[in-house]
Formats: structure tokens, C-alpha cells, sequence
């Protein structure tokens, strides 16, 4: 969350306010709101000027930025890294046993194509704020690998027929979009 967001939602909520009383109050739309405290957009002008006067905040505190701590250390990025090829690997192992193995039945690929809604969804719920694009790259480069790998290894036509083509499609296309899901208005419990 940016730093406006953050103090906006936190101030909101010391003063016990919900998003939809803020809303009437300070003569702001409700999604704008929203969209402030989940950090899709920044307030300025009359918009800022509105919620720091109905939360009683001083404009300039709350532009001010905070220095943050660096979180893009060597040691950070080398972490980071290490377990994003491990997700991937394990994710890539997951779906070519549940397709590609000779044990692989009906049931084990219904299996794969669940956890091809599921898995990505749970990757779209911890990281909301990446957009779909670094998502995909981040979380699904090993699907995208894998495409690659089985067509060139079984062919596409058995990689498509045993199901790994179809559920690694559909696992990209949920990374992809999966925000859409996520924050889903009926979804998303009373702020």
C-alpha cells in the first residue's frame, strides 16, 4: 500500500469510519476511495483536499513521504529469486505428474485442471499490488517453460490431449487476470 493509501485507510479506521461513510462524507466516490486505500490510485486536489478535511489530516503530512527501507538488497533479490524458480519448479512438477505420468487417470487430471484455477489464484491473493504482466513472468515463466519443454519432449499433440497444455493455459490465464476475481466487489468483505 502507498504511503497516501495507507494513512488515508488508517486514519479512516481510527476515527471508525467505514468506506461508504467517508464516501458521503467528503462528497467522494466510493470506488475512488477504494481504489485510494488499495494503492490503484493517488489522491490529489480537491479529491485529497476533501478526505484530509472530513479525517481531520493535514495535507502536507500526509503527501510527505516516509524514507522506506530498501528492500531491493543483493541478499533480498538472491532470496527472492531463489524461491520464485523453486515455486515454479514445484509447480512444474506438480502438473506434469498429475498429466504426463503413466499413472495419470481421469481423476488426477480433473485434479490438474482444479489446481490450475486454484494455485494461481492464491499467487494473485499475496500479490495484488504486481501487475499481470510481472505477475505471469514471475509466477508463470515455468509454465511457460513447460509448454515449451513438453511439446518439444511428447509433442504437442499428447502434451494437449493429456491435459498439461490446457491447465498450464488456463493457470497463465488466471495469473493473467485473476485480479478481476480477487477483487470481485461481492468478494471482498466490509472494510
Amino acid at each position: 500500500m502507498n504511503s497516501i493509501g495507507q494513512k488515508i485507510c488508517e486514519s479512516r479506521k481510527a476515527k471508525g469510519l467505514t468506506q461508504e461513510e467517508l464516501a458521503e462524507l467528503s462528497n467522494v466516490n466510493l470506488r475512488t476511495i477504494q481504489r485510494i486505500e488499495n494503492s490503484e490510485n493517488t489522491p490529489r486536489g480537491s479529491t485529497l483536499s476533501s478526505l484530509c478535511e472530513v479525517l481531520q489530516l493535514d495535507m502536507a503530512d500526509v503527501q510527505t513521504k516516509h524514507p522506506s527501507k530498501k528492500e531491493n538488497k543483493w541478499g533480498s533479490l538472491m532470496l527472492n529469486g531463489l524461491f520464485v524458480g523453486v515455486l515454479n519448479s514445484a509447480m512444474m512438477a506438480i502438473f506434469g505428474f498429475l498429466t504426463l505420468d503413466t499413472a495419470a487417470n481421469l481423476n488426477s487430471r480433473v485434479g490438474a485442471y482444479c489446481l490450475s484455477i486454484f494455485m494461481p489464484l492464491l499467487v494473485v491473493a499475496f500479490t495484488q499490488d504486481f501487475s499481470p504482466t510481472k505477475r505471469v513472468l514471475q509466477f508463470g515463466s515455468g509454465f511457460l517453460g513447460y509448454i515449451l519443454l513438453a511439446t518439444v519432449v511428447v509433442g504437442f499433440p499428447a502434451a494437449f490431449i493429456k491435459g498439461l497444455i490446457p491447465s498450464l493455459t488456463i493457470a497463465l490465464t488466471v495469473l493473467y487476470y485473476g485480479n478481476s476475481f480477487v477483487n470481485y466487489p461481492s468478494m471482498k468483505t466490509r472494510q
